[in-house]
């Protein structure tokens, strides 16, 4: 996923419109993120909140957001290997767009 360039006033649709699109819409992905909104979480909170992932795909996808730059991975305790990941600015800027497709899903599911 890259930042967005300029795109036009094209009906075409813009390559990283797509590519944004793309990476969003990944299994898991936007479920990810929505927990992530909350607040920090430690691996096992995540899954716990996510019922049917693997940890071999919430792995994967985790790394992918760090990758991305919108999820961090921190040591919680200086002595142990307890990490947590929180999803960064950029990151955070996601919660409008998972909030309005939350909210577009409820409308369509109460017709």
């Amino acid at each position: 996923m890259n930042q967005p360039k300029n795109c036009g006033n094209s009906s075409h649709v813009c390559n990283n419109f797509h590519d944004t699109i793309e990476f969003i819409g990944k299994r898991w992905m936007g479920v990810i993120i929505y927990t992530l909104m909350s607040g920090p979480k430690r691996f096992h909170e995540i899954t716990e909140g996510i019922p049917g992932i693997s940890d071999r795909l919430l792995t994967e996808r985790l790394n992918e957001l760090i990758k991305e730059g919108l999820v961090t991975k921190k040591q919680l305790e200086p002595s142990s290997t307890i990490v947590g990941y929180e999803l960064t600015d950029s990151g955070m800027e996601l919660k409008e767009v998972i909030t309005a497709i939350r909210n577009w899903m409820a409308k369509r599911t109460n017709l």
